[in-house]
């Protein structure tokens, strides 16, 4: 009988569209134990990722505004988040099967993000029960998937756009989210942020560790590099405020800092596609 390797079982949750179960298999503690096999190759398969019936997923301009005084708003905001969480598994365990050849380090420290936003979708979709909701009540938008399929063939781009720059949106808009929540006084959701923000601190500050490692490989500076790499993949610009102190916290340099608020002030207004709606 042939043992499934840890890169094996990442891209069969890529590939599971039922979203509890997705959540359950990056949860599961066997993974721990599975041989990596860094070596290995693996073909990718047809229609990644896999994906449940609902939610309904639309283009981001399409998705509605509603407001946080109602139920159904307030609904919305928890599933937009739980949606988030739900790609993020998907994003840490492809970038597990997907490349190969790197230290058994990098495959455990995706490992490690994979089963925290697992249990961070399971957080937000128990408390969206608790409204009277479930997870695929609302249309979600499918821009989150994009920047995995456009960095599918560079592992340094992919630790460049994701975590440090899609998943370091989120540690800027978590303080936002948190006053919404608070506003209408769910605690209990207040609370979940708080947890998804120092979990998700660490995530970037591992996407930060690898980015860096593969530079160094490579002989690059990070800050120049990154900037190549921005324009190359188009990775959306990042927009003000930024949570200055979370970034420092998830290993962003001061001229890392700076470059990215000289980059917003000459950017345009864009609504991020990695941000919950407003209300």
């Amino acid at each position: 009988m042939t043992t499934l390797t840890l890169r094996d079982r990442a891209l069969r949750i890529v590939q599971t569209p039922d979203a509890v179960e997705k959540a359950r298999l990056a949860i599961d503690p066997a993974l721990a134990e599975a041989p990596i096999d860094a070596d290995q190759r693996l073909d990718e398969p047809p229609s990644l990722p896999g994906r449940p019936a609902a939610p309904a997923l639309v283009p981001f301009e399409s998705l509605p505004t509603r407001s946080m005084a109602t139920r159904e708003g307030h609904a919305a905001l928890i599933h937009s988040i739980a949606h988030i969480e739900l790609n993020a598994i998907d994003l840490a365990c492809d970038a597990i099967w997907r490349f190969a050849g790197l230290p058994d380090a990098y495959y455990r420290d995706w490992l490690r993000v994979a089963a925290e936003e697992a249990l961070h979708f399971t957080l937000l979709r128990e408390h969206l029960l608790r409204t009277g909701f479930d997870y695929g009540a609302f249309a979600a938008h499918h821009g989150l998937w994009e920047m995995a399929e456009r960095t599918r063939d560079d592992v340094m781009a992919r630790m460049a756009l994701v975590p440090r720059t899609l998943e370091a949106r989120g540690l800027d808009a978590s303080p936002g989210v948190r006053r919404k929540l608070v506003g209408v006084g769910d605690k209990d959701g207040a609370a979940i942020i708080d947890r998804i923000l120092r979990d998700e601190i660490g995530h970037v500050a591992i996407g930060n560790h690898w980015y860096r490692y593969l530079c160094a490989q490579r002989g690059l500076d990070p800050l120049a590099t990154y900037g190549v790499l921005a324009r190359r993949y188009q990775a959306p610009r990042s927009k003000g405020p930024f949570n200055l102190d979370a970034r420092r916290r998830a290993g962003f340099t001061d001229a890392e800092l700076d470059a990215l608020e000289r980059d917003a002030r000459s950017s345009p207004v864009e609504r991020p596609p990695d941000t919950p709606d407003p209300p």
